[in-house]
């Protein structure tokens, strides 16, 4: 086949959609396919050669896309890769408009998409230029000062550059760009990935943000896919460097996320060449602790832990690819992980994480589905293959498999629904059927029984649906399964209940599902006819015999289900005559359901069905509104399988019912008609929609009634009557298949032939589908235009006249008339060629070819026979103006009209959204029933021949890029004017048409927006409020379509905004309305919402035009285009330029325009503010804003009005952006810098504090005090520079002499720099500015405002000192005064002031420092509870990016005294709090001074006041920040947390030695005196607690030894009772101890860990020891994989439990048994023998007589040590029993019994063992059925006994 469609071709299709091919008029696509090929390709190489992106290259390419969805890629492969080329250098052209850059990046991913069709040798593309444009949009340096404004949620824009792909959601830009990313990869150069790393690497500084860029650049850009010969140049260069580091992080940083998705990346395409040994326990654990599930009681989670967990979908995919291989580990640790979190998926548990543990379940099966499909059966291409050593052996699936069973049984009850698991069970089944599908029979066939419990009979239906196919197709694995089909089938047919819509609709979707499946052929016959029949199907020979029986109950239910639903029984004639929803989807159900079983039936079992129905439906008589349509549904279904046989019933039946009544005449003038009349017309509309030449006999007959019924008088019976003339008509004139049956030909061979069951789950076979198609026939197509001159010629007639005044028709006629004229329409609609007309010329220049494409659909248009279209068109204009005019308010008219309108505009026989629901619904059967692991396309036969029916259909819809004629303008003017009519109802329908009119023709809009504009215009005084609402509706444009306000063009903005603007002085604007108010919000925010930056430069570089002269010229087919010739060329080049200063020309334009409105004094106030808005849009960071707008955005600053003041702030601010003078940079070796000669040698690296990397850091001996050091010091600004390496090429700023001059004279300036000179240095200016910029606007909501930080900045960087005159005077005065207001905005202009210096000479920055100085103490010591965190932004905004020892005089500042007491303990901590921002942002540049401000706070850690104390701990934590255990790192220089751990403790003495309580010591304020050292050390304590909970979330790696050194005191501390009335002290020791417990561990840490809670165990302090155990449950768990792979750990856990359960204090006990059973149910230890004996032992033990107690006597209340034993022993066995709270294992039952024994032992043994047993009871109470046959009967009865004995109620 391939072979001879090259030859047609002349090329070999890379490929093709095959189910082109099966198209009724496939023979024709070949020629339709070259020839559209050959056009894009050379007016797509013309365009580009002639330089001309819009409209030219925007146009074709979109054509490509369009031509990709219908063809698919049918071109060769040089074409392909030549596409490919060309628009990845369109992509990346540097200063391309982002909207276009998206259209192209979307159809150049399309074009990528399927990478086995190149591969590396076809094709390399360059990394670098998408690196950049990723940086230029992601990282964009100019966005925040709104200089570049990017689409968030792209709506889609004008039609010409909007390219729609149903693929590709309207995503963000981010989105997009990261899938071309992924789809470029495979293509990079081998050498790329060293490039990367020398790029990146540099960026690796874990306490910057650099670091998450850098990481998450690595995981976009870097190439897994390379073949093994290339690893060395591939994952090798990087892979231990990053999983060093991954293991290495302890406390989820926000780029772990993205290291976690690069490793399953590279495991995935690595499959069997990287040892992932070592690593899966840590692996393992890392995914429990992202699930966050909840463990213990009172836990405290850290925020970051939910925020940055992992991505479920990349963990699936790492799993899934280190399954398998020869260590077999991995399996393992996936059972441990299924058996640990078994329980969470029981449906009683329900919380946050229950979400990502139904994800976890659903996609792990799928992505095991996925590998083995590349394993066994995907076609070779180039990638890797897995060797064989590490493919999925039989074994490994079925342990897969086993592994998940136990979680997803129990998820199908889930409270999120049982979709997740259905989708599971799908996946599982196609494994292995044998595993999955029985225990899912066992829990459906009760369910089916069961009558009260609803919930679990759909979701048990919904699973067996997912495993259907499975089932019933058998096999070898699973050949027992067809026998159930029938069983099921029979047992669900009570399903079919009308009192419970949710059982009913499901029944419904169970038997469709499974009929699909099956042929309903009773084959029992074949037992005496054949003999090579195996038992099994025997078996099913002889049920099939029950299919009859089958077929006719489930009408039986449907009749019964129809009768319960009648509008009578259902509600009172009052109420709506409509389908409820429900009842529309119920019939839906019913009807698509039974007419499934009718396609599959055999003719026989279909004989008794037709008389079946045919007398339910003849006997009675229907209300045509509910049951009449399911009765009506389910005859139609009949019809549809055997047009013959059924036809011959009903018609005639039908039709002579008619006749009878309508044999008196005055039946045809009633209002209301008879029932029985309206019921056979129903009947006989329905059946009629059948394959059309099935119609030609009875011919006569439908004309003859539709002639009698199409002008009732009653609208019910004329709107049947339309029905039945529309389903002729489409039944005649439509192109579709015309049965669905399973297996081609239907089942009608005798049986022995043919036996059917062998064809039960077949799917069907793409290249013998043997489709049976209508096409109409020349009989069929003259009987449509028939009825068409005999039926809509009247009418057309009738109303024309009526709009030329000629004849008087009532309302109800009209509107008759026109409901035949849209039936008509919508039936014949495929044979009506389209509207004629002129193209209407000049709507925009281009030098290609903008013409539309016509797609063949199998309808040769008769030249011959009138043009109905036309004359229908032709007709409503006369008459739509003629109801304008005269009865506007005839409303029904009207929207029959509009409806009528957008037919004749776009209906070709289907409508759009029917196509979209179809497809949609298409995809979801596609989905539920496919087998994912064969592939190729192997779905049933009726799927695939609805795919065939869509792909037709979609070629019928694919309107893109239509001309836009003069028919179609007229047509648009009149949705207008309907659009701004009277009524409000008729305008939103119309503007719906116009809309979808406006996204169909090239450049339409650009015709009508001077249209709508017209009014909006002020001058035009005839304009009405309805008119004015209207067209600022039109231009709103809807959620989907075209918005007109915010076309993306100059032209067309530069029309409407200024009319936006302007509306406002027209006569018809009223701002009383508040509909009016609510429309221009809209309309603003819309715009304000959707504008992005339109380009200005629209040049296309050289490099393009190179390749799409090689399009032109390579590879079949050629286009006929001519190459351009060098005059064509250089025209292009001229017209490019041309286009481009036109562009800026017009952005002035606009600009002044706006500026103008501006200017009018009647303007009002919500207009000026739009237009301001407008303006502020306009800034771009290519071309400066012209000095008109500057002066008014600087003018705008004093504004009255708060808003405009907030845009003028933004604006002035991007303005001082634009006018900055670039600064010249030059490159220095970091090599020379550093004084070292012998730095690390370059590869092995070294990150963190080195020799050659000091000189960066603050030295207070070498800071440059003097001019000459300041000179020649080299200023690093960026902090991350040389932390992990240098990179290759480092810039810094060139010396001050080469750099622009500072401090312009007046005839330096531009003109742009005047006006804000002359502005910022007029004092009246300034105070009036000042005075704005400190009053509050929300009271306690205002923060420091990053806007007016940037216009400070901007002012200080561009104008030097010069404007600080004038403000100095301000500045001082508002730092004295404490309101927050004022303060806020001197900390603005401050941190404004010290960044922007950042390039002041010498001696201007020391007099600005002589300035500041004083200003910052007296800020500090004024500083207040409202102000201090704008004081702490303050500085750390000023110290962010710049180099520490340029600000070494705040510093040292700062540094002064930060706890001093002066101001008090609030002070101090404000204090601590500024300088803490200002250091944090220098990071490890600072050691110094980390150093010195540590020795300066460790004397005062035993603060009193608790804010201190908190402030304290986080500056502790910032200052040990630096301190981090990462791979390749240096010990640092900084502060290290050993050593202060160790000063610490020794001040900690007091406490650690002394066995008393600790009890908090609180002082009164006056009391001096030295305290003892004891409370000294309880309130270091305190501060000690504050530093570690701190840290617990912030720091990269933990302090684990250290921490385990204060572990014991903490322990010491904690309650043990959730009690919030504790003080402070606890409260802390208790947080802490949970947020310690849920840390990472490393497995070297274990054993330390352990060592310490042995010790703490046996303190004599019982709260402690109860404690441990809380600690070890959240431990164990959080760090379980690494624990499990640790032998010797697990047997030292299992110890310290076993002894604990043993101690004297009962709390102990059982918190001991709780930890056990806790332990078993995660499956950490197992309940092996020796546990169970060393239990049953201690259970033996006896315990001493009970003394006679003689009264008076002290009882004796310490309990002996055999009763504790006996106790730990009973314990021991009630936490295995509670271990397992959802099955019963199999020693469960003689545990039980043990336990019993112990019932009347003496207290607290008896409370346990009554405890133990009505637990058991609660938890399996529910499937007490299945449970208790794991139980002998003498069992029972002790059990029963037990259970329900007396003691129970004791």
């Amino acid at each position: 086949m391939k072979k001879a469609q090259s030859d047609t071709l002349g090329f070999v299709p890379q490929k093709d959609i095959v189910y082109n091919k099966l198209l009724p008029y496939a023979d024709r696509l070949d020629d339709e396919s070259s020839e559209i090929l050959s056009r894009i390709k050379g007016n797509l190489g013309r365009a580009v050669q002639l330089r001309e992106i819009w409209p030219g290259v925007l146009f074709w390419t979109r054509k490509l896309s369009t031509y990709m969805r219908l063809y698919g890629r049918k071109f060769s492969k040089e074409d392909h890769v030549l596409f490919i080329k060309l628009l990845y250098e369109l992509v990346t052209i540097p200063k391309l408009e982002i909207s276009m850059m998206q259209g192209l990046a979307r159809l150049l991913i399309n074009l990528l998409k399927k990478k086995e069709l190149l591969s590396r040798e076809d094709l390399e593309l360059p990394w670098r230029p998408l690196y950049e444009l990723h940086d230029r949009i992601l990282f964009s340096k100019t966005e925040h000062l709104g200089l570049n404004w990017f689409p968030n949620s792209p709506s889609p824009r004008s039609s010409a550059k909007h390219v729609m792909l149903k693929l590709v959601q309207r995503c963000s830009v981010e989105s997009v760009l990261k899938t071309l990313v992924k789809n470029c990869r495979p293509y990079f150069s081998e050498s790329a990935t060293q490039e990367m790393l020398d790029e990146w690497r540099p960026l690796l500084c874990p306490f910057d943000v650099t670091m998450q860029r850098a990481i998450s650049y690595f995981e976009f850009f870097l190439p897994t896919t390379l073949p093994p010969t290339l690893h060395h140049k591939g994952f090798k260069l990087w892979f231990d460097e990053l999983i060093n580091l991954w293991v290495s992080v302890q406390n989820l940083p926000s780029w772990e996320v993205h290291l976690v998705n690069l490793f399953a990346r590279l495991a995935n395409d690595n499959i069997g060449y990287i040892d992932w040994d070592p690593y899966i326990p840590k692996i393992f654990t890392r995914i429990l602790r992202s699930l966050n599930l909840p463990v213990g009681t009172s836990q405290m989670m850290v925020p970051r832990y939910v925020t940055n967990a992992y991505d479920i979908s990349h963990v699936v995919l790492w799993v899934s690819s280190l399954l398998g291989g020869p260590s077999k580990q991995t399996q393992a640790q996936l059972s441990g992980l299924f058996n640990s979190i078994t329980s969470f998926f029981h449906p009683s548990n329900h919380g946050r994480w229950l979400m990502k543990l139904m994800k976890l379940l659903q996609r792990l099966p799928a992505s095991v589905v996925r590998r083995l499909h590349r394993e066994r059966y995907r076609k070779p291409s180039w990638l890797t293959p897995i060797p064989d050593t590490h493919k999925l052996t039989e074994e490994d699936i079925t342990e897969f498999v086993q592994s998940m069973m136990q979680p997803v049984l129990l998820a199908m009850f889930s409270k999120t629904g049982s979709l997740d698991a259905a989708q599971a069970l799908q996946n599982l089944a196609l494994m292995r059927p044998e595993l999955v599908i029985p225990p899912v029979l066992e829990k459906t066939y009760p369910a089916l029984e069961t009558l009260t419990e609803p919930h679990q009979l759909t979701a048990t239906l919904s699973c067996m649906i997912g495993v259907a196919r499975s089932l019933v197709s058998g096999g070898q694995r699973f050949p027992e399964g067809p026998t159930h089909m029938l069983p099921l089938l029979m047992r669900a047919l009570p399903g079919v209940d009308p009192n419970d819509f949710s059982k009913c609709m499901i029944t419904f979707q169970f038997i469709a599902t499974f009929v699909t499946l099956v042929p309903l052929v009773d084959c029992s016959s074949a037992l005496h006819e054949r003999t090579d029949l195996t038992e099994v199907e025997r078996e099913m020979c002889s049920a099939s015999a029950e299919f009859e029986d089958f077929v006719l109950q489930f009408m039986d239910r449907c009749f019964a289900l129809i009768d319960s639903s009648t509008l009578e029984q259902t509600r009172e004639e009052t109420e709506t005559e409509k389908m409820t929803h429900l009842e529309s989807l119920v019939e839906l159900g019913l009807s698509s359901t039974f007419s499934t079983i009718l396609t599959q039936c055999s003719l026989d079992i279909f004989k008794v069905a037709l008389e079946k129905v045919f007398n339910f439906a003849t006997t009675n008589i229907f209300e045509t509104r509910v049951a009449g349509r399911m009765v009506a549904d389910m005859c139609r279904a009949a019809a549809k399988c055997h047009p013959a046989e059924s036809l011959k019933v009903f018609v005639p039946h039908c039709c002579n019912a008619i006749n009878q009544i309508a044999v008196n005449e005055e039946v045809l003038n009633e209002e209301e008609l008879d029932k029985e009349f309206l019921w056979n017309l129903q009947l006989l509309s329905e059946v009629t929609r059948v394959d059309g030449d099935k119609l030609i006999p009875y011919r006569s007959d439908l004309v003859q009634i539709l002639q009698l019924t199409l002008h009732l008088k009653c609208k019910q019976g004329y709107i049947l009557a339309c029905n039945l003339l529309h389903h002729v008509l489409r039944s005649t004139a439509l192109i579709y298949p015309t049965e669905y049956c399973s297996v081609p030909g239907g089942f009608h061979q005798p049986v022995c032939d043919y036996l059917p069951i062998k064809d039960w789950g077949r799917p069907g076979d793409l290249w013998n589908l043997d489709i049976r198609w209508h096409v109409p026939s020349v009989e069929e197509i003259s009987l449509a235009f028939y009825l068409l001159d005999l039926l809509l010629q009247p009418e057309l007639k009738r109303l024309q006249r009526f709009s030329k005044g000629e004849q008087e028709m009532s309302r109800d006629d009209v509107l008759q008339s026109l409901t035949i004229v849209q039936h008509c329409l919508l039936g014949a609609g495929s044979l009506m060629a389209p509207l004629k007309g002129e193209p209407i010329p000049d709507l925009v220049h281009s030098l290609v070819n903008l013409d539309e494409t016509t797609l063949y659909t199998g309808m040769d248009y008769d030249k011959t026979r009138e043009n109905y279209r036309d004359a229908i068109c032709n007709v409503m204009k006369e008459l739509l103006h003629y109801i304008l005019e005269h009865s506007e308010d005839d409303t029904k008219s009207l929207f029959s009209i509009i409806k009528i309108i957008s037919d004749l505009l776009h209906f070709k026989g289907s409508h759009k959204h029917e196509f979209d629901s179809r497809w949609k619904s298409f995809n979801l059967v596609k989905k539920s029933m496919e087998n994912r692991l064969h592939g190729k396309k192997q779905h049933i036969r009726a799927l695939l021949i609805d795919r065939v029916m869509l792909q037709h259909e979609l070629r019928k819809l694919t309107v893109e890029g239509c001309q836009y004629r003069t028919t179609h303008q007229e047509l648009m003017k009149d949705l207008l004017r309907l659009s701004t009519s009277t009524y409000s109802q008729i305008r939103s329908r119309a503007q719906s048409v116009l809309f979808t009119a406006l996204g169909t023709y090239n450049f339409c809009c650009r015709d009508l927006i001077p249209h709508v504009l017209e009014f909006l215009n002020p001058d035009n005084s005839r304009v009405t409020q309805q008119q004015f609402k209207g067209a600022l509706y039109c231009l709103l444009g809807n959620h989907s379509g075209v918005c007109l306000a915010n076309l993306h063009d100059w032209e067309c903005i530069a029309l409407t905004w200024p009319g936006i603007v302007r509306s406002g002085l027209s006569s018809a604007m009223s701002l009383e309305k508040p509909s009016i108010v609510r429309l221009f919000d809209d309309l603003a925010d819309k715009i304000h919402r959707q504008y992005e930056t339109i380009g200005i430069d629209f040049s296309i570089p050289g490099e393009c035009c190179a390749v799409a002269k090689l399009l032109m010229t390579t590879g079949s087919p050629f286009p006929n285009e001519p190459v351009p010739s060098e005059e064509e060329s250089e025209e292009g080049l001229k017209r490019q330029k041309l286009k481009n200063s036109e562009a800026v020309e017009k952005y002035k334009g606009l600009i002044g325009d706006l500026i103008d409105c501006l200017s009018n004094r009647n303007l009002p106030w919500k207009f000026e503010h739009i237009s301001i808005g407008f303006l502020s849009l306009l800034l771009r960071d290519d071309h400066q804003l012209p000095p008109a707008a500057v002066t008014f955005f600087v003018k705008s600053l004093n504004h009255d009005s708060l808003y405009v003041r907030k845009v003028a702030i933004s604006a002035v601010a991007g303005i001082m952006k634009q006018i900055k003078r670039p600064h010249k940079k030059v490159p220095v070796s970091p090599k020379e810098m550093s004084k070292y000669c012998e730095t690390v040698e370059f590869g092995r690296i070294a990150a963190g504090d080195r020799p050659d990397n000091q000189w960066l850091q603050y030295n207070s001996n070498n800071l440059p005090r003097k001019q000459q050091e300041w000179e020649q010091c080299v200023f690093v600004e960026k902090t991350h520079w040389g932390y992990y390496c240098w990179p290759r090429k480092m810039l810094i700023y060139a010396p001050a002499e080469e750099q622009p001059t500072q401090n312009l004279s007046r005839e330096e300036m531009t003109e742009r720099e005047l006006i804000i000179f002359d502005h910022f240095t007029d004092p009246v200016f300034i105070n009036q500015f000042i005075e704005f910029l400190s009053l509050e606007d929300r009271k306690g909501k205002d923060k420091f405002s990053p806007r007016r930080f940037c216009l400070f900045k901007g002012l200080f960087r561009n104008f030097g000192d010069a404007f600080l005159p004038v403000l100095q005077p301000h500045m001082e005065r508002l730092v004295s005064d404490s309101h927050e207001s004022k303060q806020r905005c001197v900390a603005e202009i401050i941190s404004g002031l010290i960044r922007g210096c950042k390039h002041w000479s010498f001696s201007k920055v020391e007099s600005l420092w002589e300035l500041l100085c004083p200003l910052l103490r007296t800020a500090l010591s004024n500083i207040t509870i409202e102000t201090y965190a704008d004081w702490g932004t303050c500085i750390a905004t000023a110290c962010e990016s710049r180099d520490p020892r340029k600000l070494h005089r705040l510093f040292e500042m700062l540094m002064e005294s930060p706890v001093n007491g002066e101001g008090g303990s609030f002070v101090d901590a404000c204090r601590l709090y500024v300088l803490q921002g200002g250091l944090a942002q220098q990071e490890w540049r600072v050691p110094e001074l980390l150093h010195r401000l540590l020795q300066y706070l460790e004397p005062k850690l035993t603060q009193v006041y608790k804010n201190v104390r908190e402030r304290i701990g986080s500056v502790l934590t910032y200052i040990f920040m630096i301190d981090v255990n990462l791979p390749f790192t240096q010990p640092t220089s900084s502060p290290r947390i050993s050593d202060f751990t160790k000063r610490i403790l020794l001040k900690l003495k007091p406490l650690t030695e002394g066995d008393e309580e600790i009890q908090n010591h609180v002082i009164e304020e006056n009391e001096v005196e030295e305290q003892d050292e004891r409370t000294q050390a309880i309130k270091l304590l305190k501060t000690v607690l504050k530093w570690l909970i701190a840290s617990a979330g912030r720091s990269f790696t933990t302090a684990v030894p250290e921490q385990l050194q204060l572990l014991p005191l903490l322990f010491k501390i904690a309650p043990v009772e959730n009690d919030d009335s504790y003080d402070e002290l606890k409260r802390d020791a208790k947080t802490c101890l949970s947020l310690i417990s849920q840390g990472l561990l490393y497995t070297d840490q274990i054993p330390l860990v352990l060592c310490v809670l042995k010790e703490i165990a046996g303190s004599s302090s019982w709260h402690a020891r109860y404690t441990v155990l809380t600690y070890l449950q959240i431990m164990v768990f959080y760090n379980l994989f690494t624990f499990m792979n640790d032998q010797k750990a697990v047997k030292d856990v299992r110890g310290l439990v076993i002894k604990l359960l043993e101690d004297e204090q009962l709390e102990v006990r059982e918190m001991a048994a709780t930890t056990l059973s806790g332990f078993l149910q995660c499956n950490f230890l197992s309940m092996d023998a020796p546990m169970q004996a060393h239990f049953e032992a201690l259970c033996k033990t006896r315990l001493p007589k009970k003394r006679k107690r003689q009264l008076g006597f002290v009882v004796d209340t310490i309990p002996s040590a055999d009763l504790v034993r006996r106790h730990a022993g009973v314990l021991g066995l009630s936490a295995c029993i509670l271990s397992s709270p959802y099955d019963v294992p199999t020693w469960m039952p003689q545990l039980l019994m043990d336990l019993s024994a112990h019932l009347n032992d003496t207290q607290p043994i008896e409370m346990t063992v009554k405890k133990t047993l009505s637990n058991f009871r609660r938890t399996h109470h529910d499937n007490w059925q299945q449970h208790k046959q794991q139980f002998t009967d003498d069992q029972l009865l002790v059990l029963t006994d037990l259970l329900v004995s007396p003691c129970y109620y004791a």
